[in-house]
């Protein structure tokens, strides 16, 4: 059953690209540029570290739950979720999904690549001292 829920959970993510992808070339095909530019509020320091685990969990699978985030950030759940929304209201494009009472989250594909180039949200370490 585990080996179903993630095998589907990478289909939906290669279907979320994909679709990214088509939205990206018909606005291309109208002759609309592309906006490759997000506008991120700075973060506190507890919103900095949900923000790291979110993105280097992410890397090697699809979507975290709140709980895996708050077992690594040593936080609630609740601490979390207020971070994640304080985090969206901000412009941080976070992906939510829902499983029965289990919400799973993800960064948008594209808001990923930015941070990558840019350090949108301003780390002040690389993301790779967050792996736990």
């Amino acid at each position: 059953q585990s080996s179903a829920y993630e095998a589907l959970a990478e289909l939906n993510r290669r279907m979320d690209v994909l679709q990214e992808r088509i939205d990206e070339l018909a606005l291309l095909v109208k002759g609309e540029p592309v906006e490759l530019s997000f506008k991120v509020e700075p973060l506190s320091q507890k919103e900095k570290e949900v923000f790291s685990v979110l993105y280097t969990v992410t890397e090697t699978q699809p979507y975290v739950s709140y709980e895996q985030i708050a077992r690594k950030c040593l936080l609630s759940k609740e601490q979390v979720a207020a971070s994640l929304t304080s985090m969206i209201q901000k412009g941080v494009p976070v992906v939510k999904k829902h499983d029965g009472t289990v919400v799973f989250v993800t960064l948008d594909l594209v808001f990923r690549q930015v941070q990558a180039k840019k350090n949108l949200v301003g780390l002040d370490a690389p993301l790779t001292c967050w792996i736990r």
